[in-house]
Formats: C-alpha cells, structure tokens, sequence
C-alpha cells in the first residue's frame, strides 16, 4: 500500500498532493494580485484621505459599524461616493477576498488531513508511515512550508492596513458574506494587520512572525516531526547531484529555504534550543547567510533572526569576520578559475562528441562550480537583502564586496558564459540520447564484421598477403564476432563489463600471436577495439547527466535579483550584439544599428525553444516582445508630449505640433518597414497592433471620467502586464493626450468665438473673420494617429454628448419645471396657441411677451444647444474623412460594409412589415458587431444617433420653439454665407444652433419634433399673416429666418419635404426662395 504513495487510487496520497497543489496555486495568485491592489485602499495621498476617507475603513470599523453606517446614511452625496466606489472596485476586492479566503481553507484542509490520518481514516497510513515514505515525506514537508509562504507572502506584498481595508469593503459590499458557510470572522482574525511593513528602516514588531503563524493553530507533533526530517535526512537526494562536500549547502539549499520558514511554526528551537541551532547552521548555513525563501525572495539570516538567541548565537561562527573573509576570498578565486575554464570549453570546436564523453565528470564539476558561485555571489551581494539603515548588515556586505572582489559586470558575464555552456552541453547531450541506440547497434556491428573478415582471412580462402592458414585463430575471431554480438543494449551493465572483457582480449591476441607483423590485421584489430571503445562511451551517455545539469543550472533564487542586472544587459548589448546568443532567458532592448540588429537576430534566430525553469522560452517571441515593448514605450511618451497645448497661444498650436507629431510617427513607422527583413518580423502588422492598443487604451482612461463604473487597468483588453502601456501624470484637466487633442480642437471651434460655414467646412474668427481651421485638420489627425486615433476621438465626442445632454435634462428640471413663473408664461402661451393648426391673432404682441417672461433661462439653453451641436459637427467631419479614406484605402471593405447594412437594413424593415420574416434574436451580436465596423468606417450619420434615454418632459416642444425664435433676432441672412451672428458681442453661430436642436429632439418621441416643427409652421403663418393685413411688402427677418431652419432641418435629417409643406402652405415657400 505504502510502496506507490502518488498512485491514483492511494486516497492518502492524493489527498495530500491536492493540497500541496492548491498552495502552489494560491502563492501565484497571491503574487499576481499584489500588483493590482487599487492605489485608493492605501490612502497615501491627500486627495485619496480626503475623498474616500469617510468609507474606507479599518478593522476599527467592526466596533461601531451603525455609528459609521448611520454616518454614511446623513449624507447623501458619501451615499453615492460608496455606491460609485463599489460599482468600481466590487470585482477586484471580491478577487482578493477569494484569494484571502483559499489562504484559510488551506490551513483548514491541511489540519483537517492531519486528524483523519491520527484518526486512521485512511487505512495502515499514519503521520509515522507517510513521513517514512519518500514522496509522502516531501509532500508533508512541502505543505506546512507553503502555508508559512503564503503568511510571508501577504504580509510582504500586500500591507496589513490595506488588507483589513479591502476585507471590511468586502463585507459591506458583498451579499455573500452573510451566507451561512461564510467563514469572514475567521479569516479576519488570520489577516488582520500583524503592524509588519516592507519599507526599508521599518521596525519589526515584536514577536513576528511567530505570532502570526499561531493564528491558525496546527498539530505540534507534525510540526516537530516535519522538522526532524529536515534536520536529518536529504528530502529531496540533492547531494547526489552535489558530491563535492564544498557543494553541500548548494545541495540542500531547498531544504534549507523550507526549514527557515517552518521554524517560525516552532518558535522555541530559535530561542532556546542551542544544540539543534548549532546543528542546523552546521549543516546548512555553514558559509552562507542570505537565503532564497521562495521564487527569488530573499532573506537575511543574520536580520531575520537577530531576536532568537540560541538562532543568532549559533550563527555567530558563520557570520564571524574571519568566515565571512574565507568565503569571500575562496569565491573569488574560484569565480576566476572557473571562468577561465568556461570560456575554454566554449571556444569553437572544443566540446566534441568524443571529448564530452570522455569527461563528463570534469564538465559537471565545472557546471557545479560555476553555478555554486554565481548562486552564492548574487545572493550574498543582492541589495534585497542588506537593510541600508542596519549597521551590522551594511558592515558585512562591504567585506564581501571588497574580499570577493566583486564586479557586477563580471559575474553577468559568468553567468552569460555558463548559461550558454549549460546550453550547448545540454544540447548535445539530448541529440546524443537520442542517437544512443542506433550509434551503439552501428558500432556492434561494425565490431563484428570486422572479427569475421578476420576469421575469413585465416581461413586461407581470403587472398591476403603473407597471412598463413590458421584454424585456431580462424575460430577464435568467428567466436568473438558471435561474442560481440550477443551484446545486449538493454542490459548495460553487463554489456559494458563484456565490452571491457573483450578489448583486453583483442589486445591479447595481437600480443601472443605475433600479429604486429601483419599491418593490416593489426589495423583490423586496432579498428574494432576503437569501436567498442566507443560503444562503451555511448552505453555511458545516461539521461540522469541531463538532470544533474538541471538540477545544477536551478536559477529560481535569482527570479528577482536579475532585475538588478537589467542595465548591464542592454549596456553589453549595445557594445557587442552578438552578445544576445548568450542572453537565452533574458532579452531586452533592439540594438540601435541595423548591422548590429542582423547580428543580434541571427543569435536570437539560432537559439532554440528553451526551458527556464519550467516556463517555455521562444527566443523568437522573447525578440518579437522586447521590440513591442521598446515600441510601445517610445510612441506612448511621443503622444504624450507631442500632444500637450498651451491655450493661450495665438494662433493655436494645434497643426504645428500635429504635423511634428506625424513626422515622428512617420519615422517610427518607416524604421520598422525597414528593419522587419533584418529581424524577420511582421513589422507593420506589430505596429498596427501596438498602436492601436496604445490609442485605443488611452481613449478608454479618457472615457473613464465620464461612467460610473470605470475600467480598471486590470480589466481592460488593451493593457498588458507584459508589455505595459505606460501611464504618465495628467497634465490639465484631460487624464491623456486624446483628451487633450479633443479638448483643444473643441476651445478652437467654441461657436461663441468662432462662425462654422457649412458649405466650406470651415471655421472662421467672429471677429477678426479669420479662418481657424477647416476640415484639413481631420486629415492631419488621420495622417498622425490613423484610423484609431479618428474613431477613438469619435468615441470620446460621443461621452462628451452624452455629458451635456444629461446636463441639459438636469437644467431643464431646475429652471423651467421648477419655476412658477416660467410654467405660468407656457401655459398662457399654449392656451393662445391652440390648436395648432389655427392662426394666432396678434401674434407679435403674444410670442415677444412670452419671450420677454422667459428671457433668464434662454443663456444656459444655448450655452448647452450649441456645445452639443458643436460636437455633432465635429462628428460629422470625423466621419467624412473616415469614410473617404476607407474609401481610398480599402474600397472593397467600404463596398462590402454598405452592401451588408442595406441588406440587413432591409431585412429588419421587412420584418416589421411582415413579423413571420426573421430578425436578430437578443443574444446575436452581429447588429452591436457591424455597428463597431460602420463607425470605424464613417459609414454613419451622428445626427440619428440615440445617445440618451428620456422620460416624458412636460413643455418641452414650447420650450424649445420659444428657444429658437428668442435667438432669430441676433441672427441676420447673407446671399453668400447663408444665417450668421448680427453682433459678435451677442454670439450664436447658426450651424451648431441647428444641430443642436436637432439632436436634442431626436433624444425624444417623434410627437415631440411634431409638435415643434407646427408650432415654427403656425408662428410663421401668423407672422406673415399679420404682415399682410397691415400692407407689410417685405418678408420679416424673423420669417426668413424660421424658414431656413425648416430647410436645414430637412435638409439634415435627410426627411422627404413634405414633412415642412405639411406645416407651411406652398406659396410662402416659393416666396421665400424669391427673396433668397
């Protein structure tokens, strides 16, 4: 039962194993959340303090939780804060919450395994017998070694305050808190603040972590066992990899990590037990201090176990002056002669098949050698791991750094030369297993040829010279052949003890029987013992070489230490490209000359998909990545700066820095067309993507400061841990540079200081007449950011309507539904307005009275009318020149894309004349999918746009009848220009009037526009009526006016004519083109 501890069907076995997995599981999702813990939970800034301060809490919270609610409830805006909060963070902190919980359930379901084993639940297996077993005892060792990584982990990573923060939002956020099986008071008490901080100087609480690991109690007697093995045994046979006893504490260096965390579990040993202290360092820590507890996080012995007494005492001798200088001294000198002898072995032509077989032992030990040093001198001179603020620390590190004569650049490069050494040797090792059997049958055979036309040659019947007829001999070489092949490759052992039996024989055949005279039967022999020679070298070639090289090439201590070495990499790649053929596990900066680049990919080209550890390594995507990276850097701060405007200059600097800003994005986009041959890229298709997802990132940061519930870097499908998109301070009000873009193309086009004609796709000064710019400027854009950046500015104008319009209903609540006197003034005007199909009597004295009466809200109404239009016609022009260059660019996506909307278009008409016709069910995207193409193609017209939901709003076609003719009186009719603004102090710029209104009405039903649109038709029948009775010849401007609203009104909205005709008899219209 015992002997296949892992088998499936041994329930103790997997038990244990699936809980070892999940810790495993749970460190890296640990170690991944950490970098996403929202900045707000830390509550550094002032602004954050002052924001959220009254609905992030602490555990303090628990204590009074109705005082701090009822506080909430008072203030109705810190009601919305904490709504607007949850909506925001619910999923992040509901993320961390499960991570929290799993560290719990660990802990739960590895005692609870621990009491069915005392209890005999599983059968003939006890705590004793799993410890016995090899795999059983690494699995228990492993499991409590885990639960104290991931408390270090949490502790180091994420602080306590931000944990009890994000904990207390989750219980007030969440439903599930309140089920049944939730264990939240449980887990609270696991992770509440233990007062440790990360920060360099920071003082350690008392106790640590001892108490922190008692939280959760476990079983003494497992802990104490667990401890016994790792004292005593080699849990994982490392030394059998390490035979050379200087190599011990390499060997056991796992070991070691594991025990330094467990005797947390066990504080006693650290404080009081001399006798097992000395024990442990004398094993393990014998000449080395600075530990790697757990993918590459390091510790410092002499720190972490200052307050233990019989810990710190028993590591006195290691840390004595004396010891710390031989080390020093002795990896220096081993540093240097084991350098050398790499750089030997990698010369060209060196390590061939026969010379590697021959010595396999000495290349091992220099493997070994090279990796024991490089381990030990990046461990005990990583800064990690020497507090600056500790005296003692900083004394100990200088000594080593002048006694080893440590330089950086020199260890990189051993570490480069012994990882392309490991490299090569692992590669030949590998095609020689693999070659093994077919190279060892081709040698027997050989062999035993050679023996038989041996044998024919003393048989008499072979003419070769001067070889007389001998029986014996003839015999004695068929029997040899036969020996020869009777040799059995699946028994190596005993095939290599006859090999060896054989050659001695060979060789004393040619000795007794004078055979030296007969050149070419000597050569014979010669021949044949040089192939069993070499069937033994290949009988040697074994796959536990390839894992001694594994074991020995481990270089998970420096996971995070090989950052510090990040701008010596790019330094030596500069200097020397060919360099990156060295660099397998680590690239990353394109060198800047094209030569240089060549050589640089042919290195990157020549590696071959490797293992790191047990992460998969693709040079070729690891050059592609590094490329990206460095692409995405470079663009992301050109768009930055290239894009930041000062809005007092005059004239605008908007062109000037667009057209900058296209020339570097030309250059980059140029370079890359360039180098793609030499580094056998997709160099285009790489610079699509990156820039896209730049522009396309920075426009949703930029939409984010208009929803509630925002998209978070974590969340969002342009973002990359991988290859980040760099984030820089705002620098106004916009969050991004397409903020700013927009920003500024809206303050140069504002229709209170500039004239919009429509006809030129223009903008022109109201005063100084001007031009500001024109539909030039969309090109440039398109030019500078492409596609993206057009249909991302698009995006943004379209939250920015959103923005006003819901502003806009807001107002209309407060200055109109909510004034008396205003809701007075329209119900007298409808009463003498109905019906609408009559004309009014007097009407000058009724419209100017009512106009009058309102006149206080009519400033606001327009501020907020003509913002909209304004935006609608930037649109327009967005969408113009989107649609003419997909036109140009891609003619036959233009032409399938409308083809595909008229069909469909089609279709669903069809299916509201006939509902038997089909019709996109709800869950079909093709509709939200083909919108996304249209828009990205201009193929769309803003003005029909839906952007808000409305309710029922009483007065409103009045409202906004009464709106328009209030400003006819500052408009005036130009032949040449169309309506433009009689005074510029008084400012109103017809076009984005219009499309304002436009756009407002469309946002309602139908019978709004309808009763609008008779309420311009009725004010223009009265007028011109009244003007008739008393003998007026000439058409008042107000008239004109109202007409050319009605005009553009269908013009816009692209409506049949009828649709005005209906509200205004025929003659007027044809009297009015008469005066135009």
């Amino acid at each position: 039962m015992m002997l296949d501890f892992l088998a499936e069907n041994n329930l103790c076995g997997q038990a244990i194993l699936r809980i070892v997995s999940c810790g495993n599981a749970i460190i890296a999702e640990l170690l991944r959340l950490s970098e996403f813990i929202p900045a707000v939970f830390r509550l550094k800034d002032r602004v954050d303090q002052q924001k959220y301060g009254e609905i992030i809490f602490d555990f303090s919270y628990f204590k009074g939780q109705e005082l701090w609610e009822s506080k909430l409830e008072a203030k109705p805006e810190l009601q919305d804060l904490d709504e607007e909060f949850r909506e925001n963070n619910i999923e992040i902190v509901t993320r961390f919450y499960l991570a929290f919980q799993s560290v719990h359930k660990y802990i739960v379901d590895l005692n609870r395994y621990l009491d069915e084993l005392n209890e005999g639940v599983y059968i003939q297996q006890t705590l004793e017998t799993v410890l016995l077993n090899e795999d059983g005892k690494q699995l228990l060792c492993e499991a409590l070694y885990l639960y104290g990584v991931m408390l270090l982990v949490i502790d180091q990573k994420i602080e306590g305050e931000v944990r009890e923060r994000m904990l207390v939002s989750y219980y007030r956020y969440s439903a599930a808190r309140s089920s049944a099986d939730s264990n939240m008071d449980d887990i609270c008490k696991l992770l509440r603040s233990t007062g440790y901080s990360s920060q360099p100087g920071a003082k350690r609480p008392p106790n640590y972590p001892e108490s922190y690991f008692q939280r959760v109690p476990i079983n003494e007697a497992f802990i104490s066992m667990v401890i016994g093995r790792l004292r005593s045994d080699d849990i994982y046979n490392q030394v059998s990899a390490y035979p050379l006893p200087e190599h011990r504490s390499t060997a056991l260096a796992n070991q070691a990590a594991m025990l330094y965390v467990i005797l947390y579990f066990e504080p006693s040993i650290l404080q009081t037990q001399q006798a097992k202290m000395r024990e442990i360092v004398d094993k393990y820590f014998p000449d080395n201090w600075v530990i790697s507890v757990y993918m590459g996080i390091t510790v410092n012995l002499a720190e972490a176990w200052e307050p233990y007494k019989a810990a710190k005492t028993a590591l006195n001798n290691t840390l004595d002056l004396s010891n710390i200088r031989e080390q020093a001294s002795r990896y220096a000198t081993v540093r240097e002669r084991v350098h050398a002898q790499a750089q030997q072995f990698l010369k060209e032509g060196y390590l061939r098949e026969e010379m590697v077989l021959d010595n396999i032992p000495k290349l091992l030990n220099c493997l070994r050698d090279c990796n024991v040093a490089i381990r030990w001198l990046m461990l005990h001179t990583a800064d990690s791991a020497c507090d600056p603020n500790n005296k003692r620390l900083r004394q100990i590190k200088d000594q080593i750094l002048t006694d080893s004569r440590y330089n950086p650049k020199i260890l990189f490069q051993l570490l480069l030369d012994t990882a392309q050494f490991e490299f090569i040797l692992k590669e030949m090792f590998k095609q020689m297993l693999s070659e093994k059997q077919a190279k060892w049958e081709h040698y027997k055979k050989e062999s035993s040829e050679r023996m038989t036309e041996l044998a024919d040659v003393f048989s008499g019947v072979k003419p070769l010279t001067r070889v007389e007829k001998n029986e014996n001999l003839q015999a004695w070489f068929r029997e040899i052949s036969k020996q020869i092949l009777s040799l059995n490759y699946d028994d190596s052992t005993a095939a290599g003890r006859k090999t060896v039996q054989l050659i001695q024989a060979l060789e004393e055949v040619q000795e007794f029987h004078q055979l030296e005279s007969h050149l070419q039967v000597c050569q014979f022999l010669a021949d044949t013992r040089k192939f069993l020679h070499q069937m033994i070298r290949t009988i040697n070639i074994k796959e536990e070489v390839l894992i001694t090289m594994q074991i020995v090439g481990d270089l998970s201590f420096a996971w995070q230490l090989i950052d510090s070495f990040t701008s010596i990499m790019q330094e030596s790649i500069r200097v020397n490209p060919s360099m990156v053929t060295k660099l397998r596990a680590t690239f990353l900066k394109v060198a800047k000359l094209t030569h240089a680049i060549s050589i640089f990919t042919e290195g990157i080209l020549m590696m071959k998909t490797t293992l790191v550890g047990i992460i998969k390594v693709d040079p070729k995507q690891l050059l592609e990545d590094g490329i990206r990276k460095e692409l995405v850097k470079r663009v992301a701060f050109a768009l930055h700066r290239g894009l930041i405007f000062n809005p007092r200059a005059k004239p605008s600097e908007l062109m000037p820095k667009l057209k900058e800003l296209g020339a570097t994005m030309d250059g980059f986009h140029r370079s890359f067309e360039y180098i793609q041959d030499y580094v056998n890229i997709y160099g285009l298709k790489i610079w699509q993507e990156e820039v896209s997802r730049i522009i396309n990132y920075n426009v949703e940061q930029e939409c984010n400061n208009f929803l509630r519930t925002k998209i978070q870097d974590w969340q969002s499908m342009y973002q990359s841990t991988h290859i980040p998109i760099p984030k820089f301070t705002p620098v106004d009000e916009s969050v991004t540079f397409i903020g700013r873009l927009c920003r500024e193309i809206l303050r140069i086009t504002d229709p209170k200081m500039t004239c919009h004609i429509d006809q030129l796709n223009t903008w022109y000064d109201m005063k100084t007449h001007q031009e500001v710019t024109s539909s030039r400027l969309f090109s440039e854009i398109q030019t500078t950011l492409g596609t993206f950046g057009l249909n991302g500015l698009d995006r943004l104008l379209c939250f920015m309507i959103v923005k006003e319009l819901q502003n806009f209903l807001s107002m209309f609540q407060k200055i109109i539904l909510r004034d008396r006197t205003v809701q007075d003034t329209l119900k007298t005007l409808m009463n003498a307005v109905s019906p609408l199909k009559s004309i009014v009597a007097n009407s000058n004295k009724i419209y100017l009275s009512a106009i009058a009466k309102t006149q206080k809200i009519w400033t606001p109404y327009l501020e907020a009318i003509m913002k909209v239009g304004q935006m609608q016609i930037l649109r327009q022009q967005i969408a113009n020149e989107l649609n003419y260059s997909c036109r140009f660019d891609s003619k036959h996506l233009a032409a399938a894309l409308e083809n595909l909307n008229k069909a469909l278009l089609a279709d669903i008409e069809a299916h509201y004349q006939d509902p038997s016709l089909p019709y996109p069910k709800e869950d079909n995207t093709l509709l939200y999918e083909i919108t996304a193409y249209l828009e990205a193609a201009g193929i769309h017209n803003p003005l029909n746009k839906i952007y808000i939901t409305t309710k029922r709003l009483p007065y409103f076609p009045v409202v906004n009848f009464l709106f328009l003719i209030a400003q006819l009186p500052k408009l005036q009719y130009s032949r040449n220009l169309g309506m433009v603004c009689r005074k510029p102090a008084d400012p109103v710029d017809w076009p984005p009037l219009v499309l304002g209104l436009l756009t407002l009405l469309k946002q309602f039903h139908s019978r709004y526009t309808e009763q609008f649109l008779a309420l311009i038709g009725q004010f223009i029948r009265s007028t011109v009526e009244q003007c008739t009775s008393q003998k007026i010849p000439e058409m008042p401007a107000e008239v004109v006016g109202a007409l050319l609203f009605l005009e553009d009104y269908v013009r816009y909205t692209k409506l049949p004519r009828r649709v005005a005709e209906a509200h205004v008899p025929n003659f007027i219209f044809d009297e009015f083109r008469t005066v135009l």
